[in-house]
């Protein structure tokens, strides 16, 4: 009987402690169950974060490029505005305006040209011929001893008002312009007095100024 009852007793003891061995490790699978599914559910709420830290981040910036566009064009259309009034502006003075004002500076500019030319070029009608010692055919002659020369050089004075003695004669040849024609070109000694001076041969009477620009 009492081996009975102690072969009973110990079997109820390693059966309740083969239960409670069950029910800790049933209990650890549970706890670690648990502890996976919450590292997963907490990895996937962590990475669905980003993403949507990303889309608010491209609907920002989507809402400022958005922006900044609404503004570029803002201000080109002012610009575009300002210089429509500027060209509506300009278009106030007509081109046939602006060519008329050219061209009267044009004509402005070339009558105080020639009203400066006038001044320097001297035509004289009342000048006669100075005379001549030579007789017989007339042949101009260059050279400064001759007769033909100093004739030249008296005109040349009597054309600019310059005496003889104060004048220096750069050049006196032949003007091919004309037959029995001259130039001078001749200046005070002080080089402050500065003629071009045209002559002509007038048969019997000698040389006779024709025209004087002063340089």
């Amino acid at each position: 009987m009492n081996n009975d009852f102690d072969s009973r007793s110990g079997y109820r003891a390693k059966r309740k402690k083969t239960n409670l061995i069950l029910n800790g490790l049933i209990v650890v699978v549970i706890v670690l169950i648990v502890f996976v599914a919450y590292r997963i559910f907490a990895s996937g709420d962590s990475s669905a974060s980003p993403k949507n830290d990303v889309q608010h981040t491209t609907e920002k910036q989507t809402t400022q490029n958005k922006n900044q566009t609404d503004s570029a064009e803002e201000t080109n259309a002012s610009v575009a505005d300002e210089n429509a009034s500027s060209d509506t502006a300009t278009d106030g003075t007509s081109v046939e305006d602006q060519e008329g004002s050219t061209n009267d500076s044009q004509e402005e500019a070339t009558d105080k040209e020639s009203t400066a030319n006038d001044e320097k070029t001297t035509e004289n009608k009342d000048w006669k011929p100075v005379g001549t010692t030579q007789t017989g055919e007339h042949t101009p002659v260059y050279d400064t001893s001759s007769a033909d020369w100093q004739e030249m050089l008296n005109a040349i004075s009597y054309a600019t008002g310059l005496d003889q003695n104060n004048m220096i004669v750069w050049h006196l040849g032949r003007d091919r312009s004309k037959q029995n024609a001259s130039i001078g070109t001749v200046s005070s000694k002080d080089k402050k007095q500065n003629y071009t001076v045209y002559i002509e041969w007038v048969d019997g009477q000698g040389w006779k100024p024709t025209k004087v620009d002063k340089n």
